[in-house]
């Protein structure tokens, strides 16, 4: 299975992420839906990420079925869908998975995409994937869920799929969402699930806010 990850030191005095961090702390059911319904979605980029778009056009990704967990408006999904690619989003969020779905189904490839508002931690798909991307997701999850996290990324792919994580944000900061992360904190629980790091290399496409990343 491959693994790549992208490392980043950011700032996180963000008034943005200080009213994030307020509203899933208050309430940590409704919170990421009471986000989306205030606006206060600082991880959203507007845009597909750059690095993805790199790999999907260079044909680095795998084909088959893709994952995309905590999809957000789903440009990632909409950007690596393609007739050898089935993609599929998910997210917790009814707005973020409306949103997802009134900004891709006008797109020309929307018959290789689906967007689907469900737990990642309870979900059970019908077929497994042969591609796992994960981005903002494990960074936004509480330090804790981590190794439920990658017992779920494990039954989730086939044998023989790939995960690809970008990590975010690697820094000194407490707290979270997102909470800091570094390569050791996945290692940690995905080496006992069965994954190797095939590849953790510097990522010259992270957007600005996000630059001396690794992938």
């Amino acid at each position: 299975m491959e693994k790549r990850d992208e490392t980043t030191r950011t700032r996180l005095n963000n008034p943005r992420v200080d009213k994030l961090q307020q509203l899933v702390h208050k309430d940590s059911t409704d919170g990421w839906e009471k986000s989306w319904e205030q606006g206060v979605i600082p991880w959203d980029l507007g845009q597909p990420t750059p690095i993805l778009v790199h790999l999907h056009q260079t044909g680095a990704l795998p084909k088959g079925r893709a994952l995309v967990p905590g999809c957000g408006s789903g440009y990632d999904v909409a950007a690596i869908a393609c007739p050898e690619r089935y993609v599929v989003g998910l997210d917790i969020s009814d707005i973020a998975i409306k949103k997802a779905a009134e900004l891709s189904s006008s797109l020309p490839n929307a018959s290789y995409f689906n967007f689907l508002k469900a737990d990642f931690f309870t979900w059970n798909p019908s077929e497994l994937f042969d591609l796992i991307l994960d981005y903002t997701f494990f960074c936004a999850i509480e330090p804790d869920m981590r190794l439920a996290w990658a017992q779920r990324i494990r039954d989730l792919l086939k044998p023989g799929g790939e995960l690809i994580t970008l990590m975010f944000p690697i820094s000194d900061h407490v707290g979270g969402p997102p909470f800091k992360v570094s390569i050791s904190d996945y290692e940690e629980v995905l080496l006992p699930m069965g994954f190797r790091a095939v590849s953790i290399v510097d990522n010259e496409l992270a957007i600005g806010p996000r630059k001396s990343t690794k992938v």
